[in-house]
């Protein structure tokens, strides 16, 4: 069974889709990645989807879903890597992606995250209810 990587970097997580995303494979993502925020304390989720040629609607829905359910844990989400037929093929399903903020690269998405994360510290810990 594929699997998606999940690493942590700094305060955030990295996520980099290069497999064809079916629907188990897209629900045990955000699964584990939830999962992967807690544990962490992640501040930020970035998903770099610059291997993806095809997203569906399914797909669409499920990156507005883990960029929701991030928040819900205190945690930023951007997607980067989005290539133009993706980007076209979102428009046209009328799929607005909702809560997902976009960057053009990695670098770019990272700067973001890091601008609008609060520095340590100034977190409130999940630990105290």
């Amino acid at each position: 069974m594929d699997r998606i990587p999940i690493l942590q970097m700094e305060a955030f997580l990295l996520v980099t889709i290069q497999v064809d995303m079916h629907d188990q494979l897209a629900l045990t993502l955000q699964d584990e990645l939830t999962a992967s925020i807690v544990k962490t304390h992640a501040r930020g989720v970035l998903i770099d989807i610059s291997g993806l040629e095809i997203v569906d609607s399914f797909i669409g829905r499920m990156l507005s879903t883990i960029a929701a359910m991030a928040r819900v844990l205190d945690a930023e989400t951007v997607v980067v890597g989005m290539q133009p037929a993706v980007a076209i093929t979102l428009v046209e399903l009328g799929l607005s992606l909702t809560g997902v903020r976009t960057a053009l690269d990695v670098e770019k998405g990272m700067a973001f995250l890091r601008a609008t994360s609060p520095q340590k510290g100034h977190r409130h810990d999940r630990r105290q209810g």
